[in-house]
């Protein structure tokens, strides 16, 4: 057993010469590139087996049916979405051209008949006659 400073210093040295060459060592036995380096061969041989093993054991094709599923319940999702959206916006363009259009022509009546009637002749022409009343195309 060492006695000395200088003897424990030395043996501490070469107890870290030693873990530092086995640390290296296993970082090669762990390196994948560097196994691939050492062993092509097996490293090509094992690729071919597992390849193999996944085609037989049809994973792609359950992979292709779920992404398929997935893709497609999204789809319709998407589709519901963008039908009420198309719907409000055709909607909200259809009312503003058929106000724009109503006051388009009610201008123009009101410049063919040179002004608006006092209101009491409205109330009159409401209750026995109908009035003249711009006929839309809906």
């Amino acid at each position: 057993m060492p006695e000395t400073t200088t003897e424990v210093r030395a043996d501490i040295e070469q107890t870290r010469a030693r873990m530092s060459t086995a640390i290296t060592e296993l970082e090669k036995k762990v390196h994948l590139s560097h196994q691939i380096g050492e062993h092509p061969w097996a490293a090509v041989g094992i690729a071919f087996g597992a390849g193999i093993a996944l085609s037989a054991s049809s994973a792609d094709m359950k992979a292709a049916r779920v992404t398929s599923d997935a893709t497609r319940q999204t789809g319709s999702k998407v589709a519901t979405a963008l039908d009420g959206i198309v719907a409000t916006l055709v909607t909200a363009v259809t009312t503003a051209i058929h106000e724009r259009i109503d006051s388009a022509v009610s201008e123009v009546a009101t410049s063919i008949r040179g002004s608006t009637p006092p209101r009491s002749n409205l109330a009159a022409m409401h209750s026995t006659e109908a009035p003249d009343l711009p006929i839309r195309a809906d």
